[in-house]
């Protein structure tokens, strides 16, 4: 049987970042993103990318309903997206596409709605982030050392409003003694979500072999795949009168 490759679109607001941002990632997130998952996931996968300024914020009925997979970096800009695109979005994901949150994206329109909490954190900036894995036998997990150090980060700390994950893939601690669930899972009517924290825009975070890894397996496991419809045309049929001559009524 052919495969068919998982369709994903790399979202980013994407507002012509600051001239720190643009000397760590000169074409914006969403095309890094899109490199790497283009890169680890080969034919198994199709990448296009989507941001702000385009009409819809590039998210039209037409591009959602061919999209798969949907990863979504914001920051400056999470009050910026329309109340009607952020709510087909939504829509989407309970209709079973998958959503990967990156980082700041916390606090974007999708993400609050798919939560109903506040999803605040604590913060600070530069900061050394050790990564940790403690669902090893996840699939987001699969290949993923049992700890990676991100050597400069943003510090996102505990209290985080969030619901309780359906499952903790990945907890973050830093140098000033915090912690952070930074790889969260949930389940959300038919779509899988997936948050991971990691990912400063001053910081090559996304060019992290490690995140990378972590990206591609987290576009894998929200991937719901359709069921293919039964056949039944060859399927034995019990004799009439069966039901009542057993007695399984």
């Amino acid at each position: 049987m052919v495969s068919v490759p998982i369709q994903v679109t790399v979202w980013s607001e994407d507002l012509g970042e600051r001239d720190a941002v643009r000397l760590v990632y000169p074409d914006g997130f969403h095309q890094t993103i899109a490199a790497g998952l283009r890169a680890e996931l080969g034919s198994g996968a199709s990448v296009r990318t989507a941001t702000l300024p385009e009409p819809e914020h590039g998210l039209t009925s037409e591009v959602l309903s061919a999209t798969d997979v949907l990863t979504w970096w914001s920051h400056s800009a999470n009050d910026g997206v329309a109340d009607d695109v952020a709510e087909r979005v939504r829509q989407c994901v309970l209709d079973g596409m998958g959503l990967v949150v990156l980082h700041s994206a916390h606090l974007s329109k999708p993400f609050l709605r798919l939560m109903g909490t506040r999803c605040t954190l604590r913060w600070r900036n530069d900061e050394r982030e050790v990564v940790w894995t403690v669902a090893p036998a996840h699939p987001i997990a699969a290949g993923v050392p049992s700890h990676f150090v991100i050597p400069r980060q943003e510090m996102y700390g505990e209290f985080f409003d969030i619901p309780p994950p359906d499952e903790l893939v990945f907890l973050s601690s830093f140098s000033g003694g915090e912690v952070f669930r930074s790889g969260c899972c949930w389940t959300r009517g038919k779509g899988r979500v997936f948050y991971f924290g990691p990912g400063h825009e001053t910081y090559p975070v996304y060019r992290q072999p490690e995140v990378r890894r972590i990206l591609a397996n987290a576009v894998r496991w929200a991937h719901v795949p359709v069921p293919s419809p039964i056949d039944t045309s060859s399927s034995p049929r019990l004799p009439r009168g069966w039901f009542e001559a057993t007695g399984n009524l």
